[in-house]
């Protein structure tokens, strides 16, 4: 289900992606920008951990920004695996963390596979550069922000992403800022991609058609005025009508399935065309003397010429030429004549064809001797006597317009054959399909490749451009602590992203601030199995060991860091961590101090020192609370602390107002509106209290500190029923805790359940010896109220 889920999730334009991460990386490495071409790096290796080429890039970062160890762990493949990139890298990472012999080894092997072809990243690229204006914006921001300029920083980093959105550098920058604008606003949707499409030709005003093979309307050796005798002809759109643009001709059935077989040769057309200009008489222009009779002994000897030019081609045709040859052409006779009568297939009846498209028809004359005109027109015998039209005049007129009118010139084709036999002569002028059939399209091959190429580049630009929207929203929720926001974005990425390491560390942040520590540590481990030799985010999981009272694997963890990079500040907070633990303090504030001299930008370092101070010297807590938040002026834990020394002092009202700024950060956090309630309480507003430990609880239900601090208060406001539920679910949730045992029995004793607070107090005894004396003085204040009524409830 997993690898189904996996190859679902590969889209499938991979090689056009390949091509716009490298651009991308690369482009991020030209400029310096670390961070943004580890980021574009670790999500094009996620697409495909089998690509070199993505292995090669996301290496070559994680070098770049000082990260050897991981380069190494990237490109340390098995021997048959390895390429030369993977060597030249492997040589760069040895040569960075001083172990030359191995580097050399690495640069032997290049030399042995030399014949080998180097990878895409290796060879002659065009980056993609950004614009020096949007990266100087960036640097400048992060410089403003590192110096504790944050409106200075916040102008920069929006200037460096309206210029240039995909520098993820500065898109952080803002996130640490806590100014973050909506996503919308920083990164607005784009509509998909839409692939070109072959131009609509239907309504252009000249349709170019291919070579369609279309009928003249004379018989097969019978020459039109333009074509002189072509049967299969283009048609000329210069010459059409603009009411036949984009028609077939009126024998438009020869293009159907059931006459293409009878289409003739092409030895028939190569031969017509070779023989029609020494025996095809040419035509001349209709005159005057053309309204009067045909001349007969003309016309004889032009059928005379006619027989011999058949006689000609006659070996030349085969079964079905001549089946088609025998079938005669539409004239006007035919049309008139009545629908049943077939005529005699001899050469006689192909001799009654007249030429399409007559100037006489043009003009309407529909009178008897119009047939007699066009058989003269095309110099063919006249029409025997046997054959005459019909007495229906009427008739005849009407069909004699409908054709003049569907007639756009002198080269419209007219139907032969069987065509004649129609019972609806109108239908068979005009088709409907040549009105419904669209005109063959121009579109070639290759307009089709380029416009799918350029499709799928679209496509690929999407896909990044969306993928850095649900990262950044993602990382725009943590930022401002809506975790549960994040978690739904992270939810919507593709599935061969949410297994890599940046995306396991914002789960294990996640539910880390959500006091979530058992599932925030499955997450972390999950980064170490990705990414053993990752430090980042590292001082968080030493941390949540430190909560989770782990101190094997906080050792463990210490100790990888310090192997791994001794300079690194997350390694020394892991060891102060674990010297805090074991209680050993002095220890841990050296460690602590040994990290801010690392990284003066390390709030982390200042705050954990000032945890340690908190016991010992308030004053020495408070000053590394603010240089905590000289670093970062957002992290709520620095606010936390202070607010803790304060109220420590009896300055309830700056306790109250750090108090407030920490839960102002971090609205969700169920730990700080309860301490904000605690400086409530103390101040003397006590409803003012309880709204905000019931805000707290039902942020965080299973919190026990904010509801065994709420059920404290209600003993104190006198509702002890409320407060009686509340430590009964304590009781069953954390069992061995004497204080919530100590309590229930005191509510017990104040609600008159006598027998239930005895039972309470043996239990706690039990638990703590320690408390033998706060037992002691329950039982006595028993026996007082025995004597003395209610003035116990006051104490």
């Amino acid at each position: 289900m997993q690898s189904q889920q996996q190859s679902e999730s590969i889209p499938t334009f991979l090689s056009y992606l390949s091509k716009h991460f490298n651009t991308l990386i690369w482009a991020c490495l030209d400029t310096d920008l670390h961070k943004s071409a580890i980021f574009y790096a670790e999500r094009y290796f996620a697409l495909d951990h089998g690509n070199h080429d993505a292995r090669h890039l996301y290496a070559t970062a994680m070098l770049r920004a000082n990260q050897p160890h991981s380069a190494l762990h990237l490109v340390n493949l098995p021997q048959d695996q390895r390429c030369n990139g993977c060597f030249e890298i492997k040589a760069k990472c040895c040569s960075a963390l001083g172990r030359h012999r191995q580097a050399r080894e690495a640069l032997e092997d290049i030399l042995k596979n030399a014949v080998d072809a180097p990878a895409v990243s290796q060879d002659q690229r065009m980056g993609r550069t950004f614009p020096v204006e949007a990266v100087l914006h960036c640097r400048s921001g992060l410089t403003a922000l590192k110096g504790n300029l944050p409106d200075q920083a916040r102008v920069s980093l929006l200037r460096a992403l309206a210029l240039d959105p995909m520098i993820w550098e500065a898109f952080e920058g803002l996130c640490t800022l806590g100014s973050v604008p909506e996503i919308e606003e920083l990164f607005p949707s784009r509509p998909p991609p839409i692939k070109r499409t072959p131009p609509d030709e239907q309504h252009t005003a000249k349709p170019t058609h291919p070579p369609i093979p279309t009928a003249t309307g004379a018989g097969f050796f019978t020459p039109d005025n333009l074509n002189t005798g072509n049967l299969f002809r283009k048609p000329e759109p210069v010459n059409a009508l603009p009411v036949r643009m984009g028609r077939f001709g009126p024998r438009d059935s020869m293009l159907t399935d059931d006459t293409i077989s009878h289409l003739p040769e092409v030895s028939i057309l190569q031969a017509h065309q070779r023989t029609k200009g020494a025996f095809m008489p040419s035509s001349r222009a209709l005159s005057s003397a053309d309204e009067g009779g045909p001349a007969l002994k003309k016309m004889r000897s032009t059928a005379r010429g006619v027989e011999k030019a058949s006689k000609l081609l006659a070996p030349a045709d085969d079964a079905r030429s001549k089946k088609a040859r025998a079938r005669p052409a539409l004239t006007l006779v035919n049309l008139f004549s009545s629908a049943g009568r077939r005529p005699q297939p001899t050469a006689a009846s192909s001799r009654h064809a007249p030429a399409a498209g007559n100037r006489s028809d043009r003009d309407g004359n529909a009178s008897g001797v119009g047939t007699r005109r066009s058989a003269r027109l095309n110099n063919k015998p006249p029409i025997p006597s046997k054959v005459s039209p019909p007495p229906a005049r009427d008739r005849r007129r009407l069909h004699a317009r409908t054709r003049s009118q569907s007639t756009g010139s002198e080269d419209e084709p007219v139907p032969s054959g069987d065509a004649m036999h129609s019972q609806s002569p109108q239908s068979v002028t005009l088709s409907p399909r040549s009105d419904t059939s669209p005109p063959p399209s121009s579109w070639t091959a290759s307009q089709e490749q380029a416009a799918q190429e350029a499709y799928e580049a679209e496509l690929a630009d999407q896909y990044i451009y969306d993928l850095m929207r649900l990262f950044a929203s993602a990382t725009r929720a943590l930022a401002m602590y809506n975790t549960g926001l994040c978690m739904e974005e992270l939810d919507k990425l593709p599935h061969v992203h949410q297994r890599s390491p940046y995306v396991m560390a914002m789960v294990g942040k996640a539910h880390y601030e959500r006091t979530d520590y058992t599932s925030a540590e499955r997450a972390f481990q999950a980064v170490r199995a990705l990414d053993p030799y990752r430090l980042w985010d590292m001082e968080v999981y030493s941390t949540l060991l430190w909560h989770l009272q782990r101190p094997v694997q906080l050792s463990f963890l210490a100790q990888e860091l310090l192997s791994i990079e001794p300079r690194s500040p997350q390694a020394w907070i892991a060891i102060g961590n674990t010297f805090s633990l074991q209680k050993e303090r002095a220890q841990a504030l050296t460690c602590f101090r040994r990290a801010q001299q690392l990284d003066p930008t390390c709030a982390y370092a200042f705050t954990l020192a000032g945890h340690e101070f908190i016991d010992e010297d308030l004053d020495k807590a408070i000053l590394s609370f603010q240089m905590a938040l000289r670093a970062d002026a957002r992290h709520y834990n620095a606010w936390y602390g202070l607010g803790t020394c304060y109220l420590r002092k009896c300055k309830i009202r700056m306790a109250e107002y750090h108090y407030r700024m920490a839960a102002e950060i971090h609205p969700n956090n169920a730990v700080l509106l309860g301490c904000v309630g605690m400086a409530v309480e103390r101040r003397g507003d006590r409803e003012g209290a309880l709204a905000l430990f019931n805000e707290a609880v039902k942020l965080s239900p299973e919190n026990a500190l904010v509801r065994y601090r709420r059920a404290k208060m209600l003993i104190c406001m006198k509702r002890y029923e409320i407060a009686v539920r509340d430590l009964e679910y304590l009781r069953d949730s954390s069992p061995d805790e004497s204080n919530v045992i100590f309590q229930l029995a005191r509510a017990y004793r104040l609600i008159g359940d006598e027998v239930k607070s005895a039972r309470m107090l043996a239990i706690a005894r039990d638990l703590s010896p320690k408390s033998a004396k706060k037992i002691q003085k329950l039982l006595e204040t028993m026996k007082d109220e025995e004597v003395g009524g209610e003035e116990m409830d006051e104490g």
